[in-house]
């Protein structure tokens, strides 16, 4: 199995792309996605669990996708550097337990410590993870090697952000890593961030 990831700056960019890998039969245990709590997304009657105490960094709720798809199983987490997120999938389940301290080994936790658990490149997890404090959603699959062209294509799809460009301006910013004692972006930094890449 192989991961392939995408950042978007819509959250309705990120869930198109869930939906397109589900449709492509790509199995929901197989997808994730983390957005930034500032999408403002209403867990509640989309058959979620979300954890009680987002803000605790404690577990996410229905992290599987069940019957109903990936996106009824959204939950609440707390990711340091990041603030509260809604996720839901394989990542977010990682995310929550080195979170938690359940996960041990290497050099970093949190959010970037699971992607790179994965495969994700450090470099790239740590843009992705940024990526998310301001504001954007992280969409991740595995899939088979044979697939990855596939899967790409259709994350392709749906409006991600251009890679090379945003961390190019993230880096022209001063930006390095994500840092996960830094303080979360608040909601004015977050919709600055939007209005500055928002599709005309």
């Amino acid at each position: 199995m192989r991961t392939v990831t995408q950042l978007y700056d819509s959250y309705d960019d990120a869930r198109s792309a869930v939906k397109a890998l589900e449709n492509a039969g790509v199995p929901s245990d197989d997808i994730s996605i983390v957005t930034s709590n500032a999408n403002d997304i209403d867990v509640e009657g989309q058959g979620s669990r979300a954890a009680e105490g987002a803000g605790t960094g404690a577990g996410v709720g229905a992290v599987a996708g069940g019957a109903g798809g990936l996106l009824t199983g959204l939950g609440m987490l707390a990711i340091p550097g990041v603030g509260p997120v809604v996720a839901a999938g394989w990542l977010a389940a990682t995310a929550a337990g080195a979170v938690a301290g359940a996960v041990a080994g290497g050099a970093v936790g949190g959010i970037v410590g699971a992607m790179v658990s994965e495969g994700v490149p450090e470099d790239e997890a740590n843009f992705y993870a940024e990526g998310i404090r301001r504001g954007g959603s992280v969409v991740t699959a595995r899939v088979e090697e044979s697939k990855i062209a596939s899967a790409q294509s259709i994350l392709s799809q749906s409006h991600p952000v251009d890679y090379a460009s945003r961390r190019a301006n993230y880096e022209e910013q001063g930006w390095n890593s994500f840092d996960e004692n830094a303080e979360p972006y608040s909601a004015d930094q977050i919709e600055a961030e939007r209005s500055r890449y928002r599709r005309g």
